[in-house]
């Protein structure tokens, strides 16, 4: 990550809705879900940047040795840098994709340091469960190996939504150039499409970005509390379907526009 100032990253950090909080950087979404029993985080980022999730916890009232459950979507540094910190500071549960294990061992990508040691590797359909909050573990490779989008309820203790992120929608990685210089099979397209098939049926009222420009979370934020309509929530389902489709989109147009061989 590059920038002048560690504090240079930050947003101020919001509630969504209910039990579901904003608290990353301009890099990469991270959200804080309150399940009663404990905090879970999802995608603390770079490791840089843990200061200000750290401060961002306690500006919203939260401590963070209260967090439990420590969530990861893929393993690429702005997601899990800051992962192995985090849990060696809070005693924290790890969790990310099984086949995404890979790349943390080194035997693909070598990352300088390997960066944590999952407590749990996650398959297609786990949930994981905590206090007020069951997350829904869906595969979704493509992006890596072992991506795994999240849906789960969220609430305010009268009213429940159905939040849903789709868990790596980058094709930076299924450039013909990236396939080849990682050895990495051009099935991963293929994967990638059928990936956003499968979470298409997924019941999303609530769309959560991985990266903020996903549901252009940063447009949103300081509309919250602006209107009795919540940004996060109101057309979600158009948003997510729409977000989808425009990845499928992208793919397409990128495989064309290749130079042929």
């Amino acid at each position: 990550m590059k920038m002048k100032l560690v504090w240079d990253d930050y947003i101020k950090p919001a509630k969504l809705f209910g039990n579901l909080y904003f608290i990353g950087i301009r890099a990469v979404c991270t959200h804080l879900i309150d399940t009663g029993d404990g905090l879970i985080i999802i995608d603390p980022g770079y490791s840089e940047s843990l200061y200000i999730i750290i401060n961002n916890i306690w500006e919203l009232g939260f401590r963070p040795a209260d967090i439990k459950y420590i969530v990861v979507s893929h393993a690429h540094h702005d997601h899990m840098d800051s992962v192995g910190e985090l849990a060696a500071m809070t005693g924290a549960k790890t969790f990310i994709g099984k086949d995404d294990l890979p790349l943390l061992t080194g035997e693909t990508f070598q990352y300088p340091i390997k960066p944590f040691e999952p407590d749990v590797l996650l398959e297609d359909g786990d949930v994981i469960a905590l206090g007020n909050t069951e997350i829904l573990c869906v595969a979704t490779p493509g992006h890596t190996d072992g991506t795994m989008s999240f849906f789960f309820d969220v609430t305010d203790g009268k009213t429940s939504y159905r939040a849903g992120m789709f868990g790596g929608a980058g094709t930076n990685t299924l450039t013909r150039e990236f396939l080849k210089e990682h050895n990495l099979p051009f099935e991963n397209r293929q994967k990638f499409v059928d990936s956003i098939h499968k979470i298409k049926k997924e019941k999303v009222e609530l769309f959560l970005g991985n990266h903020l420009t996903d549901n252009h979370t940063r447009e949103k934020l300081p509309m919250l509390g602006k209107s009795t309509v919540n940004p996060f929530i109101a057309n979600s389902r158009e948003e997510w379907e729409s977000f989808l489709n425009k990845r499928l989109l992208h793919l397409r147009q990128m495989i064309e526009q290749e130079p042929s061989e």
